[in-house]
């Protein structure tokens, strides 16, 4: 977005709850608890799924940037996330993190690896590092482009 919104932590599954920020006076962005990694009981997991299928049922829903981490094949609930995706037939921008955790051969590969096993087209996955920037500029044009303007 430009500037940092959220907080993050080294800590896979600190967010849960809901966040939620109004970017350009015009469009509002949901930060969703993770819901495969949370460290989080079985029926606050549940409520995370709940609270992700409510969201993905909004009508006014532009599009779904869906963090996946780029050294890892998909896990099995990334696969749930993937159906219900495609069931609602939401824009998807696959956002693969850590990619600096890679050589740029390997990060060729599992971008083309996850493409073809996600069926994405080449406009919806992204490459980036929060850590060392690469990508963001990328990220924040494709994601104007699933919400409709020309830059995020």
């Amino acid at each position: 977005m430009g500037r940092r919104i959220a907080k993050t932590s080294g800590t896979p599954g600190k967010t849960q709850a809901c966040n939620v920020f109004l970017i350009d006076d015009s469009h509002y962005f949901l930060d969703l608890p993770g819901y495969g990694y949370a460290r989080a009981g079985k029926s606050a997991l549940a409520s995370f799924r709940r609270l992700v299928h409510h969201a993905l049922r909004r009508e006014r829903l532009r599009g779904v940037v869906w963090l996946l981490d780029i050294r890892h094949p998909p896990s099995a609930d990334d696969w749930t996330m993937h159906e219900l995706l495609v069931e609602r037939e939401a824009g998807v921008l696959a956002a693969l993190t850590k990619a600096d955790k890679l050589t740029r051969a390997e990060r060729a590969t599992r971008i083309r690896e996850l493409r073809d096993q996600l069926e994405l087209p080449e406009d919806q996955i992204v490459a980036t590092s929060a850590k060392t920037g690469d990508g963001i500029v990328e990220l924040r044009d494709a994601i104007g482009g699933l919400i409709g303007k020309g830059t995020a």
